[in-house]
């Protein structure tokens, strides 16, 4: 079968090898779609330390079953599955109190085992008995279904945040993943959508997404923005999804008393210290809290989520591109012209 293979930074090959043997406890899947996540960007240009070359790279992926393990029970082929692809122990603190994404010992897919950027993926036996194999309604498509595993990772972010129908949610960066927290904020009942972001490019790409109100908030004072769509309180919720410290720090000042501010975005490495006023924090009671990756419970309303024609799932796959396209999808990615780019074996 045809793979796409990680060596090293800089080192991405497209190859042949063999189909992965199932065994009894474990699922052979056929990929008919994998979507290409800005990690595997990353890993390709610097490289990963938890990736063990050569190792068949990408985790947004979905498939229909080939073959199941004779061991293996309640799944059938030809059904469609996704996963939740951090594949937790089952057995720490964190597993017991169903905080899976948070699991001491996480094996990812495309990082500890062999990723869905393949012709096969095989689904080890430790997804399947932690409950990380989903199943998808038919009628799904491929490159819809292929959008699960980052919108779980929204999933989870707009539960933190504790949206109530009606509420004002600011979104900062808009990237693929601010797009995406933007969409489902909107499916959990927000009533104003306000987004944020310096790029020209990426504030026309989210016209298509009929949010209520685009700021390029290096030409507009965000604030008086905000304040102006609120009646004078702040968002409800306000999401960072810019790997940036300055909107980070901002986003107290943005939000209302008894708000949330969500770090969505990570940091990069050696820059990640922020400067917050504690005493927004103190004296409007604010709520600051992240979000890292997704339970197969987020997997499973994310599908719920993509099952809904109104999702946007087609304005946010805006390239399709076989396996040999890996590198014309990194220069999509590179140049901001693509939201999310789907590999179809």
């Amino acid at each position: 079968m045809k793979a796409v293979l990680f060596y090293a930074p800089g080192d991405i090959r497209v190859e042949e090898v063999d189909i992965p043997n199932c065994g009894a406890n474990e699922i052979l899947v056929k990929v008919d779609a994998c979507a290409v996540c800005g990690s595997d960007l990353k890993a390709a240009g610097v490289g990963n330390p938890r990736i063990k070359p050569p190792k068949i790279m990408g985790h947004e992926f979905t498939g229909l079953i080939a073959q199941c393990g004779q061991n293996v029970s309640g799944y059938a082929v030809g059904e469609r599955v996704v996963m939740a692809t951090s594949i937790s122990c089952g057995s720490c603190y964190y597993c017991r109190r169903g905080w899976r994404n948070l699991c001491r010992d996480l094996a990812p897919m495309g990082y500890t085992y062999d990723g869905g950027m393949a012709e096969y993926v095989l689904i080890p036996e430790r997804a399947i008995v932690n409950g990380h194999l989903v199943k998808v309604p038919a009628g799904v498509k491929p490159e819809t279904a292929a959008l699960a595993e980052p919108v779980s990772c929204a999933v989870n972010s707009i539960e933190h945040c504790q949206i109530e129908p009606g509420d004002t949610v600011l979104v900062i960066g808009a990237g693929p993943m601010g797009i995406l927290n933007a969409c489902v904020a909107r499916a959990y009942g927000a009533g104003k959508i306000i987004f944020a972001e310096l790029n020209e490019d990426r504030l026309r790409q989210c016209e298509v997404f009929g949010f209520d109100r685009l700021v390029n908030s290096g030409k507009e004072d965000l604030k008086e923005v905000v304040m102006g769509m609120t009646d004078g309180y702040g968002a409800d919720v306000v999401i960072v999804a810019a790997p940036a410290t300055a909107p980070q720090e901002q986003a107290l000042d943005l939000v209302r008393k008894r708000g949330t501010v969500m770090l969505f975005a990570s940091l990069p490495v050696g820059r990640s210290m922020l400067q917050l006023d504690s005493r927004l924090i103190h004296y409007k009671e604010l709520r600051v809290v992240g979000s890292s990756d997704s339970t197969s419970e987020h997997v499973k309303k994310a599908v719920e989520i993509l099952s809904n024609k109104d999702f946007p799932s087609e304005r946010i796959v805006t390239h399709i591109l076989p396996l040999e396209g890996i590198d014309k999808a990194f220069a999509l990615m590179r140049s901001g012209e693509s939201l999310r780019v789907v590999l179809k074996p």
